[in-house]
């Protein structure tokens, strides 16, 4: 215990209220001795992540349980239906391999408020499975994590206007209101009017 805390950067104290709480799973014992690994260290992490975002610990632990019972992913981050976008579960270790050392603990703030990361149990949880792939190409390309998380943040600003002015615009003007079926042609625009505007951007 006295291992993990220090290499969480944390008291004993803290990591001892952090398990009363469940916070954190119950290590793995043999006799006596209780042993932490680094699915244990990552949670740690990922706790003091969102206590720097904002987030109660009280927050943290409903968030814990919520995934622990068994809800949906896609409840727990608040998509709510109808998504097209696959979330993809990730140990710790394979979430770094994606991005080749720079899971830093300032990136895995910035993901965690973007909502592209959460906890469940021993895993991660990315939203979406196309979002995880491009940001890790990008990442390989030579862009710095931090510089793509920057932009999806920039990008989500502009996806929330579109998705209003869709709303606003055609909302009136179909059946039932059920802007769902026009997901398809919505997303057409927008791709041909971003392949368009890339097009005038390398003409420049």
């Amino acid at each position: 215990m006295a291992e993990l805390a220090e290499a969480a950067g944390i008291t004993v104290r803290t990591l001892r209220f952090y398990r009363e709480r469940g916070l954190i799973p119950p290590p793995r014992r043999e006799g006596r001795i209780a042993w932490y690994d680094e699915h244990h260290l990552a949670r740690l992490r990922t706790i003091a992540a969102l206590l720097e975002r904002g987030h109660t610990l009280t927050g943290i632990a409903d968030l814990t349980t919520a995934f622990e019972s068994g809800r949906d992913v896609g409840e727990v981050l608040e998509l709510g239906p109808p998504t097209e976008e696959e979330p993809v579960r990730l140990t710790p270790e394979e979430l770094a391999d994606h991005f080749d050392g720079e899971v830093t603990p300032e990136n895995l703030a910035a993901a965690l408020d973007l909502g592209y990361l959460a906890t469940d149990g021993e895993e991660i949880v990315h939203v979406s499975r196309r979002l995880l792939d491009v940001s890790a190409a990008l990442v390989r390309e030579g862009v710095p994590l931090a510089e793509v998380l920057k932009a999806g943040a920039r990008v989500r600003e502009h996806a929330e206007a579109l998705a209003a002015l869709f709303a606003e615009a055609l909302g009136p003007h179909v059946k039932d209101g059920d802007l769902n079926r026009l997901r398809p042609l919505a997303k057409n625009v927008v791709e041909a009017e971003l392949s368009l505007a890339l097009d005038r951007r390398l003409r420049g």
